[in-house]
């Protein structure tokens, strides 16, 4: 099977003009590629693992446009392996199983190895990802595969295991100016033969708007630089409003099923409980610009209000089940006044996890302890034969006593505390109040 241009050993011409400007400038050398320093830095395993051609096999994991797919490209450059592309969009098991036939045969007759790039790899299902297991682990085949999805949530454990996984950062703004930059110079594969003059604040709004995404900003440089009206002497004034233009509305990255998803709602949750009202409001924005289901939204902030504000706010409770039911008749873009409402009064209020440490102590003792009997007094009494037995007998109504309190024995012979409460908010009144019956448990009830 052909390679696929991109990975062809050839001279560097000039690309047609149609081609993509993201395309055109991609890295041609480890010396271009812009970013990645924590793995791609001097003296790093990965680089003197390309330098040296003794790459494993790799899983790159990142955010679109950070270069997974430029580094391959770079690897397949240096590499001398003998270089297969495919995407899993486009391919299938049988176009697999002839590459790795392939690989195997040339591994057998030249001592060649073959390096498998499988770009958006999470896009194969279990099966497709366990026919190259085999050939990852034999060493027919050394795999790269790329791909913007969390690989333990998307990729089967196996391969995982014989693979090292390199996590991509976004791009920071400079580094995204140095492509901008580059890109304006270069006349080979760049606009550097146009006459372009650019504001250093749209090329900063252009870096700053990308999200770190390098092909979103070279989009977006390209698509300004080609519509914008040319002036006298051939010059293209790259103004801030063409840069606005050019990018239009800011994209969040949001996988909705994925780590984008948890890590987002993870944030928010730590926000409410961290007691940082701008943070919450900046990670549910963040949610409902990107088209989170309020609902979900809302069951997080009812879980938040009840395991982290607990009885030092009961009030919190309430408002985070109203919010959720107004969300459910509700939707969006209303029901947004409502979550952030109940949201910045959770993150806001004093908090107390007493009660859910409480329910997880005595869960853990239930498991792992052994069962107590109930106490005989507290037993069901009311069936004939039950004075018998003894159950319901001696059991004291609390009402019939003063301060509807009276000193009995619920938990014998288990004496182990469950709830502590804080003193803070309104379960400072409760622990007091708890304190005092203690205190009068020594002499037999209220007075």
């Amino acid at each position: 099977m052909p390679k696929a241009d991109l990975f062809e050993k050839k001279s560097h011409k000039r690309e047609n003009e149609f081609t993509p400007l993201a395309l055109r400038m991609r890295p041609r050398s480890l010396a271009e590629f812009a970013g990645q320093r924590h793995i791609l830095g001097p003296d790093k395993l990965l680089t003197r693992a390309i330098l040296a051609d003794r790459i494993s096999s790799l899983i790159l994991y990142g955010p679109p446009g950070v270069g997974k797919t430029c580094l391959a490209f770079c690897i397949s450059d240096i590499s001398k392996s003998h270089f297969e592309r495919i995407n899993a969009v486009t391919s299938n098991v049988e176009q697999l199983r002839k590459l790795i036939v392939a690989a195997s045969q040339r591994k057998r007759l030249t001592q060649q190895k073959t390096i498998l790039f499988i770009d958006e790899i999470h896009r194969f299902n279990k099966a497709q990802q366990d026919v190259v297991l085999p050939d990852v682990e034999e060493a027919n085949v050394v795999l790269i595969g790329a791909t913007v999805h969390n690989p333990f949530f998307s990729i089967v454990a196996p391969l995982i295991s014989r693979s090292i996984v390199f996590s991509l950062n976004p791009l920071s703004e400079e580094e995204i100016l140095s492509i901008l930059k580059r890109a304006l110079k270069d006349k080979q594969r760049g606009l550097g033969k146009l006459r372009i003059k650019i504001e250093e604040q749209a090329l900063r709004h252009l870096a700053r708007l990308s999200d770190g995404d390098a092909r979103r900003a070279l989009n977006a440089l390209e698509l300004g630089a080609l519509t914008t009206r040319v002036e006298k002497d051939n010059v293209i004034n790259f103004t801030l409003q063409v840069a606005e233009e050019s990018i239009q509305k800011k994209a969040v990255v949001y996988d909705k099923d994925e780590s984008g998803h948890f890590d987002t709602i993870s944030a928010f949750i730590k926000s409410m409980r961290g007691s940082d009202p701008d943070a919450t409001l900046y990670w549910l924005a963040k949610m409902i610009y990107a088209g989170e289901d309020p609902r979900f939204i809302a069951r997080r902030i009812v879980i938040c209000a009840a395991e982290d504000v607990g009885n030092a706010d009961p009030q919190a409770t309430i408002l985070a089940n109203a919010a959720l039911q107004i969300s459910e008749f509700l939707g969006l873009p209303e029901a947004r006044i409502p979550l952030a409402q109940a949201a910045v009064y959770i993150a806001c209020a004093p908090k107390s996890n007493a009660a859910y440490q409480g329910i997880e102590k005595a869960l853990s003792d239930v498991e792992k302890g052994r069962t107590l009997e109930v106490p005989k007094p507290l037993r069901v009494g009311s069936y004939p034969g039950a004075e018998r037995l003894g159950h319901g007998q001696g059991y004291k109504y609390a009402h019939n006593y003063p301060g509807h309190f009276v000193k009995q024995d619920y938990l014998s012979p288990h004496k182990k505390k469950y709830y502590i409460p804080a003193p803070i908010g309104y379960e400072k009144k409760i622990k007091e109040w708890l304190e005092g019956l203690n205190q009068n448990k020594k002499n037999g009830g209220l007075r």
